[in-house]
């Protein structure tokens, strides 16, 4: 069942390109309604998204130096350099948010990929409290909306299990989402719920799907 949500997971396999031309069309939507948007991911993938937004008839160069489209390699948030903190990420989205909102925006869509995210030491127990605590987050502020990033090809599989479980949807491509049902609500107790035989088969569905419409 399609269903608009705000905050969503991409799961893939095989080259990141396959889904950089839906990601980079929904960021060309979402300049276009006035919303400031966050590309975060490697070196590589910003240059790739850099060509793709252009294909998709956006002014790249204006719209970086409007600030309203940040691509960024940066990571910040990782203690020492190579240990991801959950705090420090959750409170620089919120100081985004902020910052957006400020800056006269009507919202801030934001997306990574989580593998990058967490670093090099990837540290993939610290994901589902992460994508629990990003959940409660973004109920609690509707100007924010994004899509978590799950290459499979770089993830356990336990980590992607996790990723599906934090999410009220799935991303399919920029004009179809559906309505995941193995979302688990944050903090009851998940470790059986994680065993769910019926997420293999998800799993498997969602990382062979196409991610253009057609």
């Amino acid at each position: 069942m399609a269903v608009k949500s705000r905050h969503q997971c991409l799961i893939y396999e095989g080259s990141p390109a396959r889904q950089l031309a839906a990601v980079a069309e929904v960021v060309r939507a979402k300049l276009a309604q006035n919303w400031r948007c966050l590309y975060l991911n490697s070196p590589a993938m910003v240059a790739g998204m850099r060509s793709y937004l252009a294909a998709a008839g956006v002014d790249v160069a204006l719209e970086a130096a409007k600030s309203s489209l940040m691509l960024s390699s940066e990571r910040h948030h990782l203690d020492g350099g190579t240990r991801f903190d959950s705090r420090t990420m959750l409170s620089s989205l919120a100081d985004a948010l902020r910052q957006a909102l400020r800056d006269g925006y009507d919202g801030l869509w934001a997306t990574g990929d989580m593998t990058w995210e967490l670093g090099p030491e990837k540290d993939f127990s610290q994901l589902l409290e992460y994508e629990w605590q990003l959940e409660e987050f973004f109920s609690t502020h509707p100007e924010l909306e994004g899509i978590c990033q799950y290459h499979a090809d770089t993830m356990p599989e336990s980590a992607l299990r996790d990723g599906v479980r934090a999410h009220r949807a799935v991303f399919i491509n920029q004009t179809l989402s559906v309505v995941n049902p193995h979302f688990l609500p944050p903090r009851p107790a998940a470790d059986k719920a994680r065993e769910d035989p019926r997420i293999a088969g998800f799993l498997h569905d969602l990382r062979k799907r196409p991610q253009s419409p057609g």
